[in-house]
């Protein structure tokens, strides 16, 4: 039995890990600048690069087997 994730699991994953991230990366620079406007345009440019870094990432992964192992259909959690 292989297991494998679809593209569009990791792009999903990857778009709403951003979501959180770049909401944390907001916070922070408004924490650090003081500036609500600085702050937006930061985090907007980090989500965009951070989804493209994070899909690449999860792609990496998905054919390193550390951690993974098959399991029967039939097995019950």
């Amino acid at each position: 039995m292989i297991m494998a994730e679809k593209h569009y699991r990791s792009v999903v994953k990857a778009v709403s890990w951003r979501v959180v991230g770049t909401m944390d990366t907001i916070v922070v620079s408004f924490l650090v600048t003081g500036k609500i406007k600085l702050a937006l345009s930061i985090g907007a440019v980090e989500l965009f690069t951070k989804v493209a870094l994070y899909y690449a990432h999860e792609r990496v992964w998905t054919k390193i087997p550390l951690g993974r192992y098959a399991m029967p259909k039939d097995y019950e959690i």
